[in-house]
């Protein structure tokens, strides 16, 4: 059974904070302790340049993401752990990508919205002080996670965005040149996902209202007691709704410590007393790890050869392959095979692969047809969104010839597919012969 590929990464431009911990490091460190998931790890350096032009910052900031991934559990020798810029296919699949992308999905990212939005609202230019490198941030992110064909990306709620981007941006390229990449989805953990700062917006280094993860202990006792609260004196019954410090205990407590806090705060709990409270549960989960990472960054060249290992391990089993089958797909070729190929090159000859295709019709609804060279094999009928349909293909191309065709009656369908899990019901003017044979070429190539 191939395992569920999780991808994570964090951006290279400042100090992990407990927001990165909860939000991603945290759950991404359990999950790679699952003998059913593979799970990649990597310092998203090239997308550090975005929003920073200090080299020592990127530098130092690399570091200490590392450093913070190893202390919290990270067992590089049991995942996929590397830096972004050593694996120098990403930018060139990034520019694939970018062929295929569409300018108006990218006119509607949040990131580049929100920029445009703060500069109309201050009478500039729309563009103003917005680089490239933002605008097409989604395409090069698309890269990270469709270079691994990684099935599951743990995101923010804020980022979700970019994995339907990163679906559509594979889909398309599927569409044209085969069917190369898996479509990835979210991964949220529902209560955790988003942490607030010390002034109850999302704790972001944007916002300057972190609470560094691996700061000493005194420290994260002064930053813990800062975190903005309302003016309601002990006695008075506090909300927990809205209240980032109930927030952030949640994030680190137990459910029954979560339902004690939440008594207390029905009970009027005076904030100094809760803002202990909270300092007390997060130094306990921390402090063991504090030692680990202060430990790492003394040896930070240990941390080198850790990162240039993963990348070369990781190029040499997943990417070089597969961007040598990309450029083949979009015709980057050996210009003599031309000349070869009517002399019997098997390649140029072989039967192409056939080919599921997703795509959106005016009704709103979506379909796939399975393609073999130019015959239609099989025509789908309506989904809701593109995830149903997408789950479908992906479990029609898993089956093979262990799909059952059978002609139907049924709502003037010609065929059906009965496949273990569901039955799907299609258009078909091949034999149930063809369609078994080409799902099963589908499926072989799979688990190559």
């Amino acid at each position: 059974m191939t395992p569920t590929r999780v991808l994570t990464g964090i951006t290279t431009s400042g100090t992990p904070h407990l927001g990165n911990y909860v939000g991603a490091i945290r759950p991404a460190v359990a999950a790679s302790r699952d003998p059913g998931v593979e799970s990649f790890y990597f310092l998203a350096d090239l997308h550090a340049l975005i929003k920073v032009q200090q080299p020592a910052r990127v530098q130092r900031s690399t570091l200490e993401i590392a450093a913070t991934w190893l202390a919290c559990g990270l067992e590089p020798d049991k995942v996929w752990f590397y830096r972004q810029s050593e694996i120098v296919e990403i930018p060139e699949l990034s520019w694939f990508l970018t062929c295929v992308a569409g300018k108006g999905i990218l006119n509607r990212a949040h990131a580049y919205k929100a920029a445009v939005d703060k500069n109309e609202g201050e009478s500039l230019d729309p563009d103003a002080g917005i680089t490239a490198g933002l605008f097409m941030y989604p395409v090069l992110m698309a890269a990270d996670i469709l270079i691994f064909n990684a099935h599951k990306v743990p995101v923010g709620r804020d980022q979700i965005q970019h994995i339907e981007m990163a679906r559509d941006f594979g889909q398309r390229f599927n569409h044209l040149y085969g069917e190369h990449f898996v479509l990835p989805e979210a991964l949220i953990e529902e209560s955790v996902a988003t942490l607030p700062g010390l002034d109850g917006r999302k704790m972001s280094k944007s916002y300057d209202n972190t609470i560094p993860l691996f700061v000493p202990r005194e420290q994260l006792k002064k930053l813990i007691y800062s975190i903005v609260t309302d003016s309601r004196a002990p006695g008075e019954a506090k909300d927990t709704e809205g209240s980032a410090l109930f927030q952030i205990y949640q994030a680190f407590a137990s459910a029954e410590e979560t339902q004690a806090m939440r008594q207390a705060f029905a009970d009027g709990i005076a904030w100094g007393e809760a803002k202990q409270a909270l300092f007390e549960r997060i130094d306990s989960e921390i402090a063991p790890l504090r030692e680990k990472y202060e430990a790492l960054m003394a040896r930070p060249q240990e941390i080198e050869a850790i990162l240039r290992d993963g990348a070369r391990r990781v190029r040499e089993r997943y990417v070089t392959g597969k961007m040598q089958q990309l450029r083949e797909s979009v015709g980057l070729r050996d210009l003599s095979r031309n000349f070869e190929a009517a002399g019997g090159d098997e390649a140029a000859n072989a039967a192409p692969l056939p080919v599921f295709k997703q795509y959106r019709e005016r009704d709103g609804k979506f379909y796939f047809k399975l393609v073999e060279g130019e015959d239609v094999l099989l025509q789908s009928d309506a989904f809701d969104s593109p995830k149903d349909a997408g789950k479908v293909i992906a479990t029609l191309k898993g089956a093979g010839a262990g799909v059952e065709v059978f002609s139907t009656e049924q709502a003037g369908f010609l065929c059906a597919l009965r496949y273990e899990g569901g039955c799907e019901y299609a258009w078909s003017a091949s034999s149930s012969e063809r369609i078994r044979a080409a799902l099963q070429r589908l499926a072989d190539a799979e688990s190559k």
